[in-house]
């Protein structure tokens, strides 16, 4: 059962080209494509995201406190 060699994937290719035709195949191409640029670039827009904010910063420097009410939880 070895691997596939280059002829049957030509084969394939071929089979696939005949089923689907040419157009839908390059449409799906630039769909995908599109998909990884906008996941890309969701990726570096989350990593500038992360950089603490002037907000953030300027609680942290003047020590503030949040004084918070605490519950306990119970089961019922």
């Amino acid at each position: 059962m070895g691997s596939f060699s280059i002829w049957h994937w030509l084969i394939v290719l071929v089979i696939v080209a005949l089923i689907f035709g040419t157009k839908k195949i390059r449409n799906m191409g630039e769909d995908l494509g599109g998909a990884v640029k906008g996941f890309k670039k969701g990726m570096n827009d989350a990593k500038e995201d992360k950089t603490p904010d002037a907000v953030t910063q300027q609680r942290v420097q003047s020590d503030e406190t949040i004084d918070v009410q605490a519950k306990e939880k119970t089961d019922v």
